[in-house]
C-alpha cells in the first residue's frame, strides 16, 4: 500500500472514512478483497507471496493498514509487514496494547494504522514513537504520517472535500484516480533513481511492471455499519473488476 488517507471522527455520519491505493509489482501472486475464507470477521484482501494483508476491516470495526517506507538497499525484516494488519485484525487486544507489544526490529521499515473503534494509532520502526491521533484527517504514503509529499498534501485537501459528500463514494475514488505526474522541482528525494520519483509522485501509480493495483474506499456508520469497495488494476493501469462488501450493524 502506497497512500493512505483516513479521516477519522472527521464527519458527524462516518466516524472512520479510508481512501487508500495499494501500489506493487503486479507479477506478486494476490487475492483481491472480499471476506476471508478462513475468517470470515475479516474484510481485505490477501499477499498470497508473504501472507498478511496491506488492508483489512473486521465486521467488529477493527482496522489496520500498512506501507512500506522507501529506503532502497535497506535489508529485508525477518517477518512480513502484512503479518502486522493480520495479527491485529485477527486479535482482540486494543490498538494501544498491540502497537506497545511491537517488536519493531522484526519488521523493514513500516507505517501502520490501527484502529478499535475507540481509538485510531499510528507507529513506525523508523524514528516516530507509537501515538494515538486525534479527530481529524491523515495521510501516509511511504515516508512518515503526514510528510509533506505533493500527492500526499493533494490527497488530504481533497479528502476534507470529499467528506462532505457522503455517502457518495465517487469523490474518493476521483482521488484515488488521479495519475497526475510532479514537477521534478517539487518530487521528494527517497533514493530511487529520477525516473521512478516521478512514476511514484502520482497518486495512480501507472506503468508495465509496476502500479496501482487496487483503490480501497471503506467507511463505517456510527451504528457500526461498514462499506468495503474495492477497484483492482492490471498493467498500465487497466481496470480489471470492482467488488463492494457490507456489513449491517
Amino acid at each position: 500500500m502506497c497512500l493512505i488517507v483516513v479521516g477519522w471522527r472527521a464527519h458527524p455520519d462516518f466516524p472512520l472514512v479510508v481512501a487508500a491505493n495499494r501500489d506493487e509489482f503486479y507479477a506478486r501472486p494476490t487475492a483481491m478483497a472480499g471476506f476471508w475464507d478462513d475468517v470470515p470477521e475479516i474484510i481485505g484482501g490477501r499477499d498470497l507471496e508473504a501472507g498478511g494483508t496491506w488492508l483489512g476491516i473486521s465486521r467488529s470495526g477493527r482496522f489496520a493498514a500498512v506501507t512500506n517506507v522507501r529506503e532502497p538497499g535497506a535489508s529485508k525484516g525477518y517477518l512480513s509487514r502484512g503479518k502486522l494488519t493480520q495479527n491485529f485484525l485477527t486479535g482482540r487486544q486494543s490498538a494501544a496494547e498491540y502497537v506497545a507489544g511491537i517488536d519493531m526490529g522484526q519488521y523493514a521499515g513500516f507505517n501502520l494504522l490501527i484502529g478499535d473503534n475507540t481509538s485510531l494509532w499510528y507507529c513506525s520502526n523508523r524514528g516516530a514513537a507509537p501515538r494515538e491521533l486525534a479527530p481529524g484527517i491523515y495521510g501516509v504514503s511511504n515516508h512518515l504520517l503526514d510528510s509533506p509529499w505533493p500527492k500526499l498534501l493533494s490527497a488530504r485537501r481533497r479528502m476534507a472535500q470529499a467528506l462532505s459528500t457522503l455517502p457518495d463514494r465517487a469523490p474518493l475514488f476521483d482521488i484515488l484516480a488521479d495519475a497526475e505526474i510532479v514537477p521534478d522541482a517539487e518530487l521528494p528525494a527517497t533514493g530511487v533513481p529520477l525516473e521512478w520519483e516521478r512514476l511514484l509522485s502520482a497518486i495512480f501509480v501507472r506503468s508495465e511492471p509496476y502500479g496501482t493495483r487496487a483503490s480501497t474506499v471503506v467507511g463505517q456508520t456510527v451504528d457500526g455499519a461498514i462499506s468495503f469497495e474495492e477497484r483492482s488494476f492490471g498493467p498500465g493501469g487497466q481496470a480489471l473488476q470492482a467488488s463492494l462488501m457490507s456489513t449491517g450493524v
